[in-house]
């Protein structure tokens, strides 16, 4: 069933349904990024839906009066001037979100806040918006589909795992963390069942706090009988050694299908680097041979894995199968393809760049709010630039990096290390915590051309990544085109007769 070339699953909209479905058709893996996609949705439908391929997929969802509310909410028809429905008052009791000035006016309405209890309304906006990616990625094709979440955004996971599964998806990927919890979460959302995840809470000591989910009550409570049969996808973390995918074997026998091994020069969040912490002269993280991941002890544990980051050709491909794996994992040469979501004028701006000379990669210990190292591509106008960074104003209006803290009555905050500094230090962070940090939630929206422009004006500056290796997008560029597409890469990188179409 799983082929083998993976596309890698880029965050917030860059891996989306159009360039999954492409990979997916062409007989490959295609995956869908599972971050933010309610964000996404909402920002869609705002802008009118161009092409009408999210309310195609909503009207395939199976609870129609839920879907239906999402759309009186959100949806904007182009030129309309309907008034979208007012959120209710449970919607817009939201006292964490840092001060915007004139948000009521800005481009987009924004969401409430993610955190470890949703409302069923917030819980229906989750199902549904990873529903429509992976149905729309689904669409037309035999192919396999994956979608892929970062671990450490915890909050939404749960109905977004239910949502990609309600529209069969077939592979899971979760990387950014120790996900040992996920197969049995899987286990139990198929079968409709309960499930739950233990929270990360700073400050938590001996207790234990946990986000929970029931779809057989969500599916009662708007008035179905019973909720549809699910099939359970296969599960493939994404690991930086053998060490801990050893130790995830053994915390979920039989309920992991593979592994993805990522090398720290692919692109996005990197695992830290083991052992001392350590920077070059430049201030990028020091990787050594205890980061380094030998084949042979994947091989020793019996499933089949890929290889990620640095991994893009034809001769690594087969070397990789020849030291044992399954294939590779391979990110950065789609991220800039043409049915990549990225915006289209920032995609030929980048490309353009790496032509001319550019291309710079720069690993940021400090940029994400997660405390992992994250890969900044340089650009001009974009938050890699220090002049951009410093002209931003502060704010956290989207949260999906935010930590829970326990406070001292029991009860959970939530704090971001890349909101207003005061914020963070009346939350009970401290100021250090905050030096460096970008706001990639914003960032990557403002990548996919949905970016907020806020009633004061300013408009949110995006925020690129890529891997080390930016020779596999030279490659497919010349001076006289500037685009290529994901099939380019497919037949790149895979042989003729293991590229097949796979045609419903």
């Amino acid at each position: 069933m799983l082929p083998r070339l993976i596309q890698g699953g880029m965050g917030a909209g860059v891996s989306g349904w159009k360039l999954a479905r492409e990979v997916s058709s062409i007989g490959q893996l295609g995956v869908v990024s599972g971050t933010a996609l309610d964000t996404i949705l909402v920002r869609r439908l705002a802008l009118g839906d161009e092409g009408g391929h999210v309310r195609r997929a909503i009207s395939a969802f199976p609870a129609p009066h839920a879907a239906q509310r999402v759309l009186d909410r959100y949806f904007q028809a182009a030129g309309s001037t309907r008034q979208p429905t007012p959120p209710s008052e449970d919607e817009d009791a939201e006292t964490e979100r840092s001060q915007t000035p004139g948000a009521g006016a800005s481009r987009f309405k924004l969401v409430p806040l993610p955190r470890a209890i949703l409302t069923r309304d917030r819980q229906w906006l989750l199902v549904l918006a990873n529903f429509v990616e992976v149905y729309l990625a689904k669409e037309g094709h035999a192919g396999v589909v994956g979608i892929n979440f970062l671990h450490k955004i915890q909050f939404p996971m749960l109905p977004s795992l239910y949502g990609a599964m309600l529209a069969g998806v077939d592979v899971v990927l979760m990387g950014a963390g120790i996900p040992a919890e996920i197969p049995g979460v899987l286990d139990a959302l198929s079968r409709n069942a309960p499930a739950e995840i233990p929270l990360d809470v700073q400050n938590a000591g001996d207790r234990r706090f946990t986000a929970t989910f029931d779809p057989a009550a969500l599916w009662s409570e708007a008035g179905h009988d019973a909720p549809p049969a699910l099939r359970r996808p296969i599960f493939l973390p994404i690991v930086s050694s053998a060490t801990l995918a050893r130790a995830l074997l053994k915390k979920a026998p039989g309920g992991i299908g593979g592994f993805v091994v990522e090398a720290p020069v692919a692109g996005g969040h990197n695992a830290p680097p083991r052992g001392v912490q350590q920077v070059t002269a430049r201030g990028e993280p020091v990787y050594g041979e205890r980061d380094e991941v030998d084949p042979a002890d994947m091989v020793g544990l019996g499933l089949p894995f890929w290889l990620a980051g640095g991994f893009a050709t034809r001769e690594k491909l087969a070397a990789a199968v020849a030291a044992g794996a399954r294939g590779i994992q391979v990110g950065t040469a789609f991220a800039y393809c043409e049915e990549s979501g990225l915006d289209p004028t920032l995609r030929r701006r980048f490309l353009a760049g790496l032509l001319s000379g550019g291309g710079d990669v720069f690993t940021d210990p400090a940029a994400s709010p997660t405390g992992f190292p994250f890969k900044v591509a340089a650009l001009e106008g974009t938050l890699s630039e220090p002049a951009v960074f410093a002209e931003r104003p502060r704010l956290c209006d989207l949260g999906y990096l935010r930590r829970a803290y326990a406070k001292e009555d029991g009860s959970l905050g939530y704090r971001c290390a890349s909101e207003p500094v005061d914020d963070f230090v009346r939350k009970g962070g401290k100021a250090e915590e905050t030096v460096g940090r970008k706001c990639l939630c914003n960032g990557l929206m403002a990548n996919l051309g949905l970016e907020q422009h806020r009633a004061d004006g300013y408009h949110e500056p995006p925020l690129l990544t890529a891997g080390d290796d930016l020779a596999c997008i030279r490659q497919f560029i010349s001076a006289q085109n500037l685009s290529y597409h994901a099939r380019d890469v497919v037949e790149a990188l895979v042989p003729s007769e293991q590229c097949q179409p796979a045609t419903p």
